[in-house]
């Protein structure tokens, strides 16, 4: 059967229905809610779509991963508070807009553009996968640890201001994912007479608590009952002509920005918005606007932050390498029901393929039409007290992690990595590194091994694809070093300069 009318088959399943219009109710919630970011939502629920069919399963994590994207703005721009990082850079104008009594204005120009960055991104995602997926078929063992050693050092430079925490937490997500059996001879490793470690630490397990149970402490423990109330007067709600002539430029620019982040492995839409923003407003007739309600710098963040879905899908599906934390949690879930992304992917599953890309842009669709017809109840959402979430959150976490196994040990691994993602948090160390180590820990370990059995190290440089994946690596290590040092001599030499004019007008005396 032709896979195109195989995978769309696949979603006319009423189960699949049933299971879209959940993960849409659960990923429009998510982001209206502060706090819970679209990766701690989808690592909960992943523990109880385990049970199900993929494509069942995928439409609830891949529409909650959509449908956050759009309630993420929200409270972003009624109450300047990011329902989750993606949509930081809303709130730089968003919020003001709101404040001038243009919060439905936004709402519905912030809902319109992320629904067409998605679309866009997911053209690209339809034309880049199937020849990059073509390229990595042709990839050896010594490419695909190359490659999977390039994605987590991007990750690293990337995801800490401290460099040396970045791969102290990278190193400790690969030396988590020795622990079980050795890949090539079967041996146990690091379990310590433990028959729960045989098979490995549990990867759901371990990003439940990182990411949800680590935030839920971090919430409990600097809580504080005071509250900006979000803005009720919102105005009118649809775009006149010449808004909607503003919104041409800075949408193409987010458009471009967000697809050529989203690439990137483990770059998000909390950069990409950051730097949409910035580049419209460089291009912009009215630079001087943004930061004070300008449409254009709203268009040009939510834009860009949306368009990086596609692009991190692709890399994800494509190559296999997480291209941010929810495509990591989806990897994990994938890899359970006995699917392995990548470019075999698309040679073995092209159904599937195709289900996933149906499901996105679904999923896009019923998230604007929510957006847009959204009742003002949804302001209401933001006044719940927080510790009902609390304990609701608790609950999911604790029963999601323990249906994936059945086992309790399960939940014991699941309350340590909490408590030990929530001192990641608070000394400054990256989860990212932590997890994608442990996620591609073993695939980077056993294609190492058996390159070096091939034709032993200078199998690692010998080959052109593998030598530019490694000096890419390397340059995404040592780049950031350089730019801070950098910006540490400009910042010492600035300040050499004004203590050298203070001292001279001072010398001069007041009447000089």
């Amino acid at each position: 059967m032709n896979p195109i009318v195989s995978g769309l088959e696949a979603l006319i399943d009423p189960t699949v229905l049933v299971c879209l219009l959940l993960g849409l109710v659960l990923g429009m919630l998510v982001g209206a809610f502060p706090g819970i970011t679209a990766t701690m939502a989808v690592a909960l629920a992943s523990g109880f779509t385990l049970t199900l069919e993929p494509v069942q399963g995928l439409a609830v994590l891949l529409t909650i991963y959509v449908a956050a994207n759009f309630g993420d703005r929200v409270p972003s721009i009624l109450v300047n508070t990011p329902g989750t990082p993606a949509s930081i850079a809303t709130t730089l104008d968003g919020y003001p807009m709101a404040k001038q009594g243009r919060a439905g204005l936004a709402l519905v120009i912030s809902a319109l553009v992320s629904a067409i960055g998605i679309f866009a991104s997911m053209i690209l995602f339809a034309a880049a996968a199937i020849p990059i997926a073509r390229l990595a078929l042709e990839f050896g063992p010594s490419e695909m640890f190359a490659l999977v050693l390039f994605g987590l050092t991007v990750m690293i430079s990337i995801s800490s201001k401290s460099m040396i925490k970045g791969v102290l937490a990278g190193v400790a997500g690969l030396a988590l994912a020795t622990v079980g059996r050795d890949p090539i001879t079967g041996d146990q490793r690091f379990t310590f007479g433990i028959n729960d470690l045989s098979s490995g630490v549990d990867f759901i397990a371990v990003i439940i608590g990182v990411f949800g149970i680590a935030e839920l402490f971090d919430q409990l423990l600097t809580h504080h009952a005071s509250k900006v109330r979000p803005i009720s007067s919102l105005g009118r709600w649809w775009p006149n002509k010449a808004e909607y002539r503003q919104m041409g430029k800075p949408l193409a620019v987010g458009s471009v920005v967000g697809m050529i982040v989203g690439v990137v492995p483990a770059a998000g839409g909390d950069i990409a918005g950051l730097i949409g923003w910035d580049r419209a407003r460089r291009v912009s007739q009215r630079p001087e606007e943004f930061g004070k309600g300008s449409i254009e710098g709203l268009t040009a963040s939510d834009t860009a932050s949306s368009a990086t879905l596609g692009g991190s899908l692709t890399t994800t599906m494509a190559l296999g390498i997480p291209g941010d934390s929810v495509m990591a949690v989806m990897i994990g879930s994938m890899i359970i029901w006995g699917i392995q992304p990548g470019p075999s992917l698309f040679t073995n599953r092209p159904d599937l393929v195709v289900s996933i890309t149906a499901i996105m842009l679904i999923a896009t669709i019923l998230s604007l039409a929510i957006s847009l017809v959204r009742m003002r109840g949804m302001v209401k959402l933001l006044d719940v007290p927080v510790h009902y979430l609390w304990a609701t959150i608790l609950m999911f976490c604790i029963v999601g992690t323990y249906a994936t196994t059945n086992n309790i040990f399960t939940v014991v691994i699941m309350l340590i990595a909490g408590i030990v993602g929530l001192i990641m948090k608070r000394t400054g160390f990256p989860v990212g590194p932590l997890v994608l180590g442990l996620l591609l820990g073993p695939l980077a370990e056993s294609n190492l091994r058996r390159a070096l059995l091939i034709e032993g190290p200078i199998g690692l440089v010998s080959h052109p694809i593998s030598a530019a994946l490694i000096a890419l690596a390397l340059f995404a290590i040592i780049a950031p070093i350089v730019g801070r040092v950098r910006q540490k001599r400009t910042a010492t030499a600035a300040a050499r300069t004004e203590a050298g004019n203070a001292l001279v007008k001072s010398s001069k005396g007041p009447h000089a």
